[in-house]
């Protein structure tokens, strides 16, 4: 199979379940949302070492914000139930209070549990926060800060997603790899529902699950190191191939990460100097969800 001439490997992305949290983040403008939206994620990559997985799933309009105001959505996902909530508490009430003008409303769907971040951040107010609602069915804290008020709703879900789908690609040069790898991220924003939790979107260290090192769980995946082409006798770089991309892509569905696969594969496939398709998987031991590259497109 090939797509503009590039292979595309006969292979799938291994998957697994993180416990998730969607929510949106708004401002007084479009950018500071955004700015605001990248602290609130920040130290969000790869739960290997980073508390989460998190990372803006899309720009959002003032049409479909809660407040009429500019809005990002952003999701956070962590290993363990009990983690979700201490993550919210720290990045909402780190990096949204203290930004001037924003405010956090919830937006995980079909939530299987709730958190009471609200009330927990208001206490910043100093017995001058206020509870107010159900406006339009949220329940909000109003909290009187220097910038402002900050609007923080009252309840954060939780919903089980899925962690991991991911395609790495070969490529002639840093060029090519940079410059589809940051086209890729920028169509996958577009699929409701996905993100990508890595700087820019983008694995520069793309691992495998195992270390020759004892304290370590994890460590590079020399298969698809250039550097170390000539000491690998089973290297899957092929030949002409300089830099190795990766990007991993969560989301709150199978299908929503599936999705996202398939436009990431399609955008990197449009530009020149792509050397081979594929993805990591590890024989289906890491994780439940098998999402097979030849599948996206059949």
């Amino acid at each position: 199979m090939e797509i503009n001439g590039v292979p595309i490997e006969d292979t799938f992305a291994e998957a697994f379940g993180m416990h998730m949290n969607r929510t949106i983040i708004t401002a007084y403008s479009e950018e500071w949302a955004r700015i605001t939206a990248t602290e609130a994620t920040g130290f969000g990559t790869s739960v290997i070492m980073a508390p989460a997985e998190a990372g803006i799933e899309y720009i959002m309009s003032p049409d479909d914000t809660p407040d009429g105001r500019p809005g990002v959505r952003v999701i956070f996902a962590v290993g363990s139930k009990k983690a979700l909530e201490p993550q919210l508490l720290a990045r909402l009430g780190q990096c949204v209070l203290t930004s001037p003008t924003a405010s956090a409303y919830d937006d995980t769907p079909k939530a299987k549990d709730l958190y009471e971040i609200g009330k927990k951040i208001a206490m910043f107010g100093d017995g001058f926060q206020t509870k107010k609602g159900p406006i339009e069915g949220r329940v909000l804290w109003f909290i009187p800060r220097m910038s402002g008020t900050c609007v923080m709703q009252n309840m954060f879900g939780r919903v089980k997603g899925v962690a991991g789908g991911n395609i790495i690609y070969c490529c002639e040069d840093v060029e090519s790899g940079m410059n589809s790898g940051i086209a890729a991220v920028k169509e996958i924003e577009k699929v409701e529902g996905a993100y990508t939790p890595f700087p820019g979107g983008l694995v520069g260290s793309g691992s495998k699950p195992s270390s020759k090192y004892k304290v370590l769980f994890a460590s590079t995946n020399e298969k698809f190191c250039p550097t170390l082409r000539a000491l690998v006798p089973n290297t899957l770089i092929p030949r002409g191939s300089e830099f190795v991309q990766e990007i991993v892509i969560n989301g709150l569905t199978e299908s929503a990460v599936a999705t996202a696969m398939k436009v990431a594969i399609e955008e990197v496939c449009r530009h020149p100097g792509i050397t081979k398709m594929t993805a990591g998987n590890y024989g289906g031991k890491l994780g439940e969800y098998q999402i097979k590259l030849h599948d996206l497109f059949s």
